[in-house]
């Protein structure tokens, strides 16, 4: 069970993992993650899903066990979106081994810039203090990328979710 987290140079030397070459058929649902370090205080890894563009927040210390921890936080914003628990589980499950690799996809990591700017927005306006709430309001944004299929990672993740349990 194996997926990739396509890290940012900055996130990469904070992790301190080996690079690899990214799974082409990753054992999850969503599939493989980009993710970024944002030097907040306290420090924030920002992921981005390349299927998606679903974003989730993670407290980036200690970073070395980042990977370990990013299923849970992921299990908590796909329940806070309504995803049913059957999914969450199943995707949960799946994410036991994961790779690093270097960023491919720049569509993605312009995506992962401008949630970084409205993550950024939204903290100065006093709701960046639950990453996970403000992980699911970033969910809601509109993103071009997405522009021929449903706009929005939040519908995008339903579609996904209900082609994958045959809804």
């Amino acid at each position: 069970m194996t997926y990739t987290i396509h890290a940012t140079k900055k996130l990469l030397g904070r992790v301190k993992r080996p690079v690899e070459a990214p799974v082409d058929q990753p054992s999850t649902a969503l599939g493989n993650w980009y993710a970024t370090a944002m030097f907040w205080k306290p420090q924030v890894a920002l992921f981005v899903n390349e299927r998606t563009l679903l974003p989730v927040l993670v407290p980036l210390a200690p970073a070395t066990k980042l990977a370990q921890r990013f299923p849970q936080t992921l299990g908590r914003v796909l329940e806070a979106l309504g995803t049913p628990i059957e999914f969450v589980l199943q995707e949960v499950g799946a994410m036991s081994e994961v790779s690093y690799a270097k960023t491919a996809n720049r569509s993605v990591v312009g995506s992962m810039s401008d949630f970084a700017f409205l993550a950024e927005a939204g903290r100065a306006h006093g709701s960046g203090e639950d990453l996970d709430a403000l992980s699911v309001h970033l969910a809601g944004t509109p993103c071009s990328p997405l522009r021929k299929g449903h706009g929005f990672p939040d519908r995008e993740l339903e579609a996904l979710v209900a082609q994958v349990l045959g809804c």
